[in-house]
Parts: C-alpha cells; sequence; structure tokens
C-alpha cells in the first residue's frame, strides 16, 4: 500500500509539470504563428524580370529598363507598369484587368488569376496603362505582414516623410521618377469618379489643393513641392485599419527617360 502511495504521489507532481510544458507548447506555436503572420516578408522578384542596368549602352542609346516587360507580360499580360521603392521593400508588378475581367479583378487574386488575400497591385480601366494620364490611382491592400502597399504607413512619420520622398515606375520604354508631394488619411470616395477622372483643369486643381492642404489630422506635406495644371500625377491607395478611411501618398512625376 506504501509504494501504491508513493507512486500516486509522484504522478500528482508530475501532472502540473506536463501542464505547464503543454501550455508553453502551446504559447509558443501561437507566438509563431503571429510572428510568420505580421513580420515583413521579402519580395522576391523573378531573376527573367530584372534587366541588368550595369551593362555598358554604346554612344546615343537608350539606357536599359531596370525590368524586362516582354518576360513579364509573356508571363502575365495584364502586367502594365512597375513600381518601385527604394527606401521601402515595394518592389512590385502593377496591372489593369483585361477586356474581360471587371476593375477590381486583381482585389483578391495574384497574377495568375488565383484567390489571393493580399491581391496585386492594380489601376483601373479609366486610367491609362502609360501612365500619361493627368491622375493615375494605385490600389494596394495594406498587409499586417507589411508586403505590397502595407509600408505606405512609414509614411506618417515624419522625419521618414522628409527623409524618403522618391519612387520610381516602370513602363515599356520608360522609367517615371516621382516625388512624393503629401501623404494623408482621406474618405474612402472614389477618386477618378469625384474628380472627374481628372480630365479638366478645374477637377484638376481640386484634387490638388486637397492633396496640397489635407484636412486629416494624420498627414505630411512636401511644401516646396508645386503642383499645378500639366503635372502628371501618380495617387497610391490604400485601406487603413479604419473604415471608410483611406491612406493615400500623392506625388509628380519629376523625370520621363525613355528606355531601350
Amino acid at each position: 500500500m506504501a509504494k501504491h502511495s508513493t507512486n500516486t504521489s509522484r504522478i500528482d507532481k508530475l501532472i502540473p509539470i506536463l501542464l505547464y510544458v503543454l501550455a508553453g507548447v502551446l504559447l509558443l506555436a501561437v507566438i509563431t504563428t503571429v510572428i510568420i503572420k505580421v513580420l515583413p516578408q521579402k519580395h522576391k522578384v523573378e531573376e527573367r524580370y530584372i534587366n541588368d542596368t550595369t551593362k555598358p549602352v554604346g554612344e546615343g542609346e537608350l539606357p536599359i529598363n531596370p525590368r524586362n516587360f516582354d518576360n513579364i507580360q509573356a508571363d502575365h499580360e495584364d502586367v502594365c507598369a512597375w513600381i518601385k521603392f527604394d527606401c521601402l521593400d515595394i518592389d512590385y508588378e502593377i496591372v489593369r484587368a483585361g477586356e474581360n475581367k471587371d476593375n477590381e479583378y486583381y482585389l483578391r487574386r495574384d497574377l495568375d488569376g488565383n484567390y489571393s488575400t493580399a491581391g496585386t497591385i492594380f489601376i483601373q480601366k479609366m486610367n491609362n496603362i502609360d501612365f500619361n494620364d493627368n491622375c493615375t490611382v494605385v490600389y494596394g491592400h495594406n498587409m499586417t505582414n507589411l508586403t505590397m502597399f502595407g509600408k505606405l504607413k512609414y509614411f506618417r512619420d515624419k522625419e521618414f516623410f522628409d527623409q524618403n520622398p522618391y519612387f520610381e515606375i516602370y513602363t515599356p520604354g520608360h522609367i517615371f521618377k516621382y516625388e512624393i508631394k503629401s501623404a494623408f488619411v482621406y474618405d474612402d470616395r472614389h477618386l477618378n469618379n469625384s474628380f472627374n477622372n481628372f480630365a479638366d483643369e478645374v477637377s484638376f486643381m481640386k484634387f490638388a489643393e486637397e492633396a496640397s492642404n489635407p484636412q486629416s489630422l494624420v498627414k505630411n506635406v512636401r511644401e516646396d513641392l508645386e503642383i499645378k495644371w500639366g503635372d502628371k500625377l501618380v495617387v497610391l491607395s490604400t485601406c487603413t485599419n479604419y473604415d471608410p478611411e483611406r491612406y493615400l501618398v500623392v506625388a509628380k512625376r519629376i523625370e520621363d527617360i525613355k528606355t531601350q
């Protein structure tokens, strides 16, 4: 009887230890899942989509485009451009849905048309694929793992905003360089519809005024960069954690470099 009591006592002592170990394992699994979901994931660009811009070009020849659009569009015909930030890991294709697809086809689809929570960065059909409209609106998701347009929120920080004013958009035959005018929280109105597709001076300058003097408490503005009629704008639009509102980054084209 004494021996049985001793064994029972040992088991009783082990049970709390085993429960602590099990709880620790479960907690570790939860933490690992959160880290995988939330921490930034490095976006990898396929090598065949990248041109070697360090190769010498002949006198009088155009520079090499950083992206190989022949290969890109052979794989994904709806790709019309590429957006690249040096200050952020934003280095993605931009698509516009083809004829038999609706405007928001890529909202929850990847480049191959498969369902994807992250979707694909896209423009709508009221914008031309050459990025020569008065204003082109580019949409991307604010992902919790900071992919897609998840890092645009960094422009809420004034120091980061001040120190990182530039990004580029590549299209077949062009490198467009942009300088950011402002970054701010806005409502969820459809910009192209609300501002007459920016087709006339009055509509364009009305938006330019809002971008230059946002009514939001969350805003940063580059005061020494003027927007005037005839400029080419890009608006990067993403959601926030609150509906109905969007976070907008408004930029002006400052250089158009023709490429091979």
